[in-house]
C-alpha cells in the first residue's frame, strides 16, 4: 500500500489504499486508541467550516494528539498583512506535524503542498476538489450499500461550483459498472474536466434536468447546495430552488436507495424533522459523522 506524502486531489486515493481506511475507520470507531499522542495538528481555514474543521480536531483529539487552529485565517492570520501563502505554510511547518487547509482560491492546495515539509490535507480550495469529503463519501456509500461498483449515483444541483461532487466523480473513476447522473440547472453543469476523465475511464454518465426522472432509478442521490457566494446574483435567482427533496417525491426514491448530502443543506431538502431522524434512507447525518473516522484513519495514515 502506497504512503501518501500529501493529499491534494482525490484521484491519489487508490483503491487498495481506500478500503484499507475503510477497514481502519471501523476499527476506530469502537476502539479507543492514540496513535498520535504527541502530534500536533494546524487546521488552516480562510473559509468557513464546521463539519470539516471540527471532525479533524475531534479527530486529533480522539486519537491522543492536540490542535492549533485558526477558524477565519483570512482575517486572523499574517495574510490580513499579506504575507504570501507559500511563506504561512513554511512556518506553520514549524510549528506542527500535519496541516489541514481550507482556502478561498482555486489551486492553492497544489502551491501549498509544493511547499510544505509535513504531511498536508487539502479541506476544500475554491471551485477546486475536497478530496477528503469524497473519502468519507465513498466510506458512506460503501458502508450503505455494501459495495461501489455497480451502482448509479445522481449528483444534483450545483454542479459548476460543487467541489465535492468534483472529487467525488473523480474517485469514483476508478469503479466498475459505475453510472453517473449529473443534474443541474443549465448555468450550472458540471465541468467538461470531469466528463473527459469519466470518459477516458469508461465511466457511464449523462446529463438530466428532470429530476422526478431520476429518483426512482438512483441507488444514491446525492444533492448539493446551489452556492450563492460563488456566482453571480442573477444565476442564483435562476437556480435556486429548482431541485429539491420533500414529503412530495420522497415516494418516488427506492427503499433500498440512499439520500446523501455534503451539508450544510437550505431549500434543496425540505423535509420534516421526524422522517430525517426515521427514514433510513437519510443518510446524510451518518455520512457527517463517518467524516470523523474516515479523518482519523487518513491522519493516521499520514503522520504514523
Amino acid at each position: 500500500m502506497d504512503k501518501l506524502p500529501y493529499l491534494v486531489e482525490s484521484q491519489q486515493l487508490s483503491k487498495v489504499l481506500l478500503f484499507s481506511l475503510f477497514k481502519r475507520a471501523d476499527e476506530l470507531r469502537d476502539k479507543h486508541e492514540e496513535p498520535l499522542r504527541g502530534k500536533i495538528l494546524a487546521t488552516l481555514f480562510y473559509e468557513p467550516s464546521t463539519r470539516t474543521r471540527l471532525s479533524f480536531e475531534s479527530a486529533m483529539l480522539r486519537m491522543g494528539g492536540q490542535v492549533i487552529s485558526t477558524e477565519n485565517a483570512k482575517e486572523f492570520s499574517s495574510a490580513i498583512k499579506g504575507e504570501s501563502l507559500e511563506d504561512t505554510i513554511r512556518i506553520v511547518c514549524g510549528y506542527a506535524d500535519c496541516i489541514v487547509m481550507r482556502h478561498y482560491e482555486d489551486g492553492s492546495a497544489k502551491k501549498a503542498s509544493l511547499i510544505t515539509t509535513k504531511p498536508f490535507i487539502n479541506a476544500g480550495d475554491g471551485r477546486g476538489q475536497h478530496p477528503t469529503q469524497a473519502l468519507l463519501d465513498t466510506y458512506t456509500i460503501y458502508r450503505e450499500l455494501g459495495r461501489l461498483d455497480n451502482i448509479t449515483i445522481a449528483m444534483v444541483g450545483d454542479l459548476a461550483n460543487g467541489r465535492t461532487i468534483r472529487s467525488l466523480a473523480y474517485l469514483l473513476g476508478k469503479f466498475s459498472g459505475v453510472k453517473i447522473i449529473f443534474v443541474s440547472p443549465e448555468n450550472l453543469k458540471v465541468g467538461k474536466d470531469i466528463t473527459a476523465y469519466l470518459d477516458k475511464h469508461k465511466i457511464k454518465h449523462e446529463e438530466e434536468n428532470d429530476l422526478e426522472k431520476v429518483l426512482p432509478v438512483a441507488d444514491i442521490i446525492y444533492m448539493t447546495r446551489i452556492q450563492k457566494e460563488r456566482m453571480l446574483p442573477e444565476d442564483y435567482e435562476k437556480a435556486k430552488g429548482k431541485y429539491t427533496i420533500n414529503t412530495h417525491n420522497l415516494g418516488q426514491i427506492r427503499t433500498d436507495a440512499r439520500i446523501m448530502h455534503p451539508l450544510p443543506h437550505v431549500d434543496e431538502i425540505s423535509l420534516p424533522v421526524e422522517i430525517e431522524t426515521n427514514d433510513k434512507r437519510i443518510a446524510y447525518f451518518r455520512q457527517a459523522e463517518n467524516g470523523l473516522y474516515a479523518r482519523m484513519a487518513l491522519l493516521e495514515h499520514l503522520m504514523k
